[in-house]
């Protein structure tokens, strides 16, 4: 009867939280869904998206997230690449969805006709061999990919959570990250595991560190999330001293700088913890517990958690010693399948490790950049390839060219991430009309809201006449200009203040966001 999930006025106990997974569970085994089966749910955050994800495996079914925030043909695209014979969702999105053609069940409006299901925990066929969940991940050739994600994988992820950082019944897990990626996965099952509270922000939440901040004191959060760059933003907040409740903090998904740590564990009595790891190998690959006592010129992202392995090598695939860098590989229990229906991509990037005793065992080639440090401790350095992360969504630049060069009045486009202002990371896309003709900066627009989501759009968008180039003909990515401080020069016609108040309010604007208007 312990309560297990909160989402503002409503909660579930344990009981009944498991009695709905059940009758889903059962409902679903009747439509056909078992092992490897994959089930796409596209559900807004509340009681009904756990229900539903609990349900899913239950069945011995794999779980598909689709962002409702996604546009319509990313959405078909992953529907129609998984093939799943089954969609859970939710009245209210039905408009946004593209059109399917398995069973849809909407588990507002379909909720009578499950409930008639049995209540009893249904007899599960899956194995840790069978898939646990599949997530996409941005693809440089343009099309989203899907990994895939065993049981068996995560298992051992979540053992290692509960092993080296127990929760207990009085933990309460804050749940605000998107089930799209895959740190909302730890997030939901850690709760469960330690027999604590599931607390599901509300919408919007995730975007805003004085909501965050209020969450965290009016549900009294023990366990928190957060990328860097969220973490740095909450620090100015006088509120944050008041989060009195909270003992685990996990950063993750970006560059965790010393400062920050440091601010954050001279305000709050928290264990931080820095987290790495790629969605290939399972949510966490490494971590490392931050030290207040240590003169940290850069963080670490640690040590392999139980059962995983880091190798870094060099271009000859040895083994290189601390202090050269190298390319990160991992290995051990925490490596997906493979990538959905990508066999040639999931043989580059997953290859045999050389290093293990185990037969058939395997390594990902993570393509970040790493070294050892003298402790033994891992410090990132960076990627190989253009591959790059924005508030903890990685996102390949090569995808979002992909979608810029449909448009027929651009000839060329590239997109990196600038940080031009410390702690203010974005995408700016570089591109060269064809035939000297401006381009339609409204059907751009068009084009990317409606292929891309939001974290992929780029925020500036600067014309040259051609690119910087290298001696061997390559674009020169460090020559590329600055874009202009009016980011919003291309979408609206700049306003002027029309008193004295609005002056103020504007100047304040521009101080905090480094405008000059």
């Amino acid at each position: 009867e312990a309560v297990a999930l909160v989402y503002e006025d409503q909660q579930l106990s344990y009981r009944e939280l498991n009695e709905r997974a059940n009758r889903l569970a059962h409902h679903l085994i009747a439509l056909g869904v078992g092992p490897d089966v994959l089930v796409g749910i596209c559900l807004e955050r509340s009681l009904e998206l756990i229900v539903g994800l609990l349900g899913i495996l239950k069945a011995g079914g794999a779980y598909v997230p689709l962002d409702p925030s996604y546009p319509k043909e990313r959405l078909a695209f992953m529907l129609s690449d998984t093939q799943a014979p089954v969609l859970l969702t939710q009245q209210l999105l039905l408009a946004q969805l593209p059109p399917f053609e398995g069973a849809l069940l909407c588990l507002d409006r379909d909720w009578p006709e499950i409930a008639v299901q049995s209540n009893s925990d249904p007899s599960c066929r899956a194995t840790a061999e069978n898939l646990a969940y599949v997530i996409y991940t941005s693809g440089s050739t343009g099309r989203p990919k899907g990994v895939e994600i065993g049981h068996r994988a995560l298992v051992n992820h979540m053992n290692w959570m509960q092993f080296r950082f127990p929760l207990t019944a009085h933990d309460r897990v804050l749940q605000k990250t998107s089930i799209s990626a895959d740190a909302s996965v730890w997030e939901i099952f850690a709760a469960f595991m330690g027999g604590g509270r599931l607390i599901l922000a509300a919408p919007g939440v995730q975007r805003s560190s004085t909501d965050v901040i209020e969450t965290i004191r009016r549900q009294q959060i023990t366990v928190l999330q957060l990328v860097p760059s969220m973490a740095a933003a909450m620090l100015d907040d006088m509120k944050l001293r008041k989060c009195t409740t909270l003992r685990y903090l996990y950063c993750g998904g970006e560059i965790l700088k010393p400062e920050v740590a440091r601010r954050l564990c001279a305000q709050l009595s928290v264990e931080l913890i820095n987290l790495y790891g790629p969605t290939e190998a399972t949510v966490d690959a490494t971590y490392c517990v931050y030290d207040a006592e240590n003169d940290w010129q850069t963080i670490p992202i640690g040590r392999p958690i139980t059962n995983s392995r880091a190798y870094i090598l060099d271009r000859n695939g040895q083994l290189v010693p601390a202090g050269i860098p190298g390319q990160l590989y991992i290995g051990g229990k925490g490596l997906a399948r493979g990538y959905l229906n990508r066999p040639e991509l999931t043989m580059a990037k997953f290859v045999p490790d050389p290093f293990s005793k185990v037969p058939g065992a395997r390594m990902y080639r993570t393509g970040d950049l790493a070294r050892y440090v003298p402790n033994g401790n891992i410090e990132f350095l960076g990627r190989i390839d253009e591959q790059v992360k924005i508030r903890g969504f990685r996102i390949e630049p090569g995808e979002i060219e992909a979608v810029l060069m449909e448009h027929a009045s651009l000839q060329q486009a590239v997109v990196i991430a600038r940080e031009d202002t410390p702690g203010d990371q974005r995408l700016v896309a570089y591109l060269v009309a064809a035939n000297a003709i401006s381009a339609d900066m409204e059907g751009l627009h068009a084009l990317m809201r409606k292929r891309l989501p939001e974290h992929m759009r780029p925020t500036a968008y600067v014309f040259l006449k051609a690119f910087p180039q290298l001696p061997n003909g390559k674009i020169d990515r460090k020559a590329l200009p600055a874009p202009s401080d009016d980011r919003s020069a291309l979408d609206a016609v700049f306003v002027a203040p029309r008193d004295a108040r609005e002056e103020l309010v504007a100047q304040v604007w521009c101080e905090l966001l480094h405008l000059e208007r």
